[in-house]
């Protein structure tokens, strides 16, 4: 059961595209369906102001790379859910060439860089590869989960 009385009213968050793409990916994997589900239970209390979400310029443009118009249209919907949205500024892009140096790759970089930059209370990925990445960088600046961890330490 989920604590409705949690003190994390306001809790800004930065969800990485992975995360908006779980629920177009195959469900009949346990784990996909799981992240899914959770998702959308981010997505409710998002709604309900519980948590805020935070947009970017780097989750627009991968959004709009996006293969599959259908699901790009439904992820730009998804995506209205922000409070805040951060646009491109060059300390995101110098922040982004550092994390670069550190190991993550391209747009991986961009979108913890567009969080920091947010100052947001968490980063949640579905990326086991990037959060291993996460894990090697000394000093990332900002809390990082898998969308499980997230939900299993700050809402249970």
């Amino acid at each position: 059961m989920i604590d409705q009385s949690s003190n994390n009213k306001g809790m800004k968050l930065y969800l990485d595209m992975c995360v908006y793409n779980r629920p177009f990916d195959d469900q009949s994997q346990n784990r996909i369906m799981l992240e899914t589900n959770i998702f959308l239970i981010l997505l409710e209390m998002i709604c309900e102001g519980r948590y805020k979400v935070v947009n970017s310029f780097a989750l627009v443009y991968e959004n709009s790379k996006n293969p599959n118009v259908e699901n790009s249209h439904k992820i730009s919907d998804l995506l209205k859910y922000s409070q805040e949205y951060i646009p491109y500024d060059d300390n995101i892009l110098d922040h982004a060439l550092e994390l670069e140096k550190s190991g993550l790759l391209g747009m991986d970089a961009l979108h913890v860089a567009c969080a920091k930059y947010a100052k947001v209370d968490s980063f949640i990925t579905c990326d086991d590869s990037l959060l291993k990445k996460l894990k090697r960088i000394d000093n990332v600046g900002i809390k990082y989960y898998n969308i499980i961890d997230f939900i299993y330490r700050e809402v249970f």
